[in-house]
């Protein structure tokens, strides 16, 4: 068994901090382990053994966090012991000590996302891996950059993480989209037996809200094609991308992006979705090819003009290229007189509403890619053969000339 004491070492001076330590006693042996947590001699209690609730409005926040965490330590430390207790091997104070120091050092919600998502990219889950990098970045931003012990996420900073995104104008879904990654990050932690499930996403939005609908018809599809922007640059390359993303079936642009030339073969565009590991195979066409005519050749290995340069940080190229675009695309949409933000992904479910419309069976459009399941959607066009849907495009291609 072992004993815990929380103690304060009193400064020299009494308007300075004193240093918060654990006595910790185990078989006769005392050893002192720093907390790290440092206050003012009139905010410790000493007939208590804990930091005072008596401190000064300002500094209250601050001694209610230390005190919260102090109060995390010694339950870490009681919960090695007992485990330690419960296995048939011997241990020393020190080795319960550098036990709680390991813990505390691998077990940060930073730290163990990074693990978790360096385990998705070698299992060549890029989507995965970035959505779950987005996450995490995300989290670190609403921290500003402090970590966070996985034991330590408690309801109320969730709930305090939601509420930031709100103040911040971010939509249900997306905040959604955050909070469903952090919990299977922290579920993972439960099951593999590194903390005690204490359920901290109980009071957050976690769900799916059907979101509006983003679709153009094709005649406005048709007036962003036949807008004269020869003299704007920026505008053009926008429009292009915005075309080639319809032409090529809803494809999303980081699917776009990272397209190889070697992945365009007698006339077909054969590739995977990063999103679902699924392959496609698209018929190439006129439309296609005259757009990609309009731009040097990439001296990359990458068919379209996106990522342009070797050696340099794929993934942040692309993610300024779609940023620039969908910044341009706005512009467009206010020369043609379209009122909905107009972005990449509206090229997507605009090619899926107008497929609909030209016969595509409705199961595998999904009611225009506003499907509750993408396992059910990938059931469907797996058995599906491509000529159809080839057959199909041709026929929305020909709506624009």
């Amino acid at each position: 068994m072992i004993s815990i004491k929380v103690k304060f070492r009193s400064p020299s001076a009494k308007d300075r901090e004193g240093a918060i330590y654990y006595q910790i006693i185990h078989e006769r042996k005392v050893r002192q382990l720093f907390s790290g947590y440092k206050v003012l001699p009139m905010e410790w209690d000493n007939s208590r053994s804990m930091v005072t609730a008596k401190a000064e409005r300002k500094r209250a926040p601050l001694i209610q966090t230390i005190r919260e965490c102090i109060l995390k330590d010694v339950e870490r430390l009681t919960k090695i012991g007992s485990r330690f207790d419960a296995s048939v091997l011997t241990y020393t104070v020190d080795d319960l000590i550098e036990e709680f120091r390991r813990y505390v050092r691998e077990y940060t919600l930073f730290n163990y996302m990074e693990n978790v998502i360096a385990g998705l990219r070698h299992s060549n889950k890029n989507r995965t891996s970035e959505t779950y990098r987005s996450a995490l970045n995300s989290f670190r931003k609403f921290r500003q950059g402090k970590d966070i012990l996985l034991d330590s996420l408690t309801p109320g900073i969730i709930e305090s993480y939601e509420a930031w995104h709100k103040s911040r104008g971010v939509v249900p879904n997306t905040i959604s989209f955050y909070m469903r990654i952090l919990r299977a990050v922290y579920n993972r932690a439960v099951e593999d037996s590194i903390i005690e499930d204490c359920n901290p996403f109980r009071r957050v939005y976690t769900g799916i809200d059907k979101t509006v609908k983003r679709a153009l018809p094709l005649s406005v599809v048709k007036k962003i094609k036949s807008l004269d922007l020869s003299l704007k640059p920026t505008l053009n390359y926008a429009r292009d991308m915005f075309l080639m993303s319809f032409y090529l079936r809803g494809m999303s642009f980081v699917d776009m992006a990272f397209l190889k030339k070697s992945d365009l073969k007698n006339g077909y565009i054969i590739y995977r979705r990063r999103k679902t590991g699924q392959q496609l195979i698209i018929k190439w066409t006129v439309e296609m090819q005259t757009i990609l005519n309009r731009y040097p050749d990439n001296p990359c290995g990458y068919l379209l003009p996106v990522i342009r340069k070797s050696k340099v940080n794929e993934l942040s190229c692309y993610r300024n290229a779609a940023y620039n675009i969908n910044h341009s695309l706005k512009i467009i949409a206010g020369m043609v007189g379209v009122a909905m933000p107009l972005t990449l992904y509206v090229a997507r479910h605009s090619w899926a509403s107008a497929a609909k419309a030209k016969g595509i069976p409705l199961p595998v459009i999904s009611e225009g890619m506003g499907h509750d399941s993408e396992t059910t959607t990938r059931i469907y066009l797996a058995s599906l053969d491509t000529s159809v849907v080839d057959k199909a495009n041709t026929i929305i291609l020909k709506s624009l000339r």
